[in-house]
This record gives C-alpha cells, sequence and structure tokens, in this order.
C-alpha cells in the first residue's frame, strides 16, 4: 500500500509539473501573439486604438487576424462595398460608434453621399420588410415557394429583352 501512495503522489507531481510547464509555454505563446497582433495594428493605423485594446488579449490574435483576412487582397467584396455593407449593419443594431467608422471608411475608399445614403436605406428596407414579414406571421416555406416563383417570371421576363 505504501508503494501505491508513493507512486500516486510522484504521478501526481510529476502531472502538476507538466501541466504548470505547459500552461507556462501556452502563456508565452499568447503575450507573443498578442504583441505581435498589437505590433501589426500600430503599424496598420499608426496607433493602437482603445477599442482593440478593450479586446480581451488573450483573443486579441484571432480577432485581428478576422479582421485582416475580411479586409485583405483575398476578399471577394472590395474596400468601398464592404464598407457599405458594414454601415448599413451598423444603422440598423445602431452603433453610433460603427457608423461613424463605416462613413469615413466608406468615404476614404471613394463612396458618395448618395452612395452612403442608398446604402443606409437599402438596409432600412431590410428591416423594414423583415419586420412586416414576421409580423405577419407568414410561413418561411411558402414565403420561399412565392420568391422562387416571382425569379422565375423575372429570369423569363430578362431573356425576352
Amino acid at each position: 500500500m505504501k508503494n501505491f501512495v508513493r507512486t500516486f503522489i510522484k504521478s501526481t507531481i510529476f502531472i502538476v509539473a507538466i501541466a504548470a510547464f505547459s500552461m507556462t509555454l501556452s502563456a508565452q505563446e499568447n503575450t507573443e501573439a498578442y504583441n505581435k497582433a498589437k505590433q501589426e495594428i500600430t503599424q496598420t493605423f499608426g496607433i493602437f486604438p482603445d477599442f482593440f485594446d478593450a479586446f480581451p488579449q488573450h483573443a486579441l490574435p484571432g480577432a485581428w487576424q478576422l479582421f485582416k483576412e475580411l479586409k485583405g487582397p483575398k476578399s471577394h467584396i472590395d474596400a468601398k462595398n464592404s464598407e457599405l455593407i458594414q454601415l448599413a449593419v451598423s444603422a440598423q443594431i445602431p452603433c453610433d460608434y460603427c457608423i461613424y467608422f463605416h462613413t469615413a471608411s466608406a468615404k476614404a475608399y471613394g463612396a458618395t453621399d448618395e452612395e452612403i445614403k442608398e446604402a443606409v436605406a437599402l438596409g432600412a428596407e431590410t428591416r423594414h420588410w423583415s419586420m412586416i414579414i414576421h409580423g405577419a406571421q407568414i410561413d418561411v416555406d411558402k414565403f420561399k415557394a412565392d420568391f422562387d416563383k416571382m425569379m422565375e417570371y423575372m429570369a423569363e421576363k430578362a431573356k425576352e429583352k
């Protein structure tokens, strides 16, 4: 029995030591990833904005990576239209911070005042019809069937031109 207890204690100490070492390595990797993301953000914007500082440090590298990928060269939506989409969503949330950010960004990418107004109006139209359809409790399957028929009809009409 004494051998079992000694073995158990030694095994437990070994497991705790390995866990502590792993946690130290993980914390070190998280710190390095955070510092790299912070450096890239500062290089990109000239400052490290408070809204990035408000994000949990362990998760910032992933959030920054997503930010870069969605706005990077591999994006299938150009920067101006991406900002207009985000502006429309921002207006519907509503989020004053986001509205300011995405309006200024859209303008920086060449959006006109009319495009900005239209993006917001399109967001409002989506919200309008969503309220009507949800409020009337339209059956989703019926809605889809009607929509598919509408698209078929419009496709046929387009071929006639």
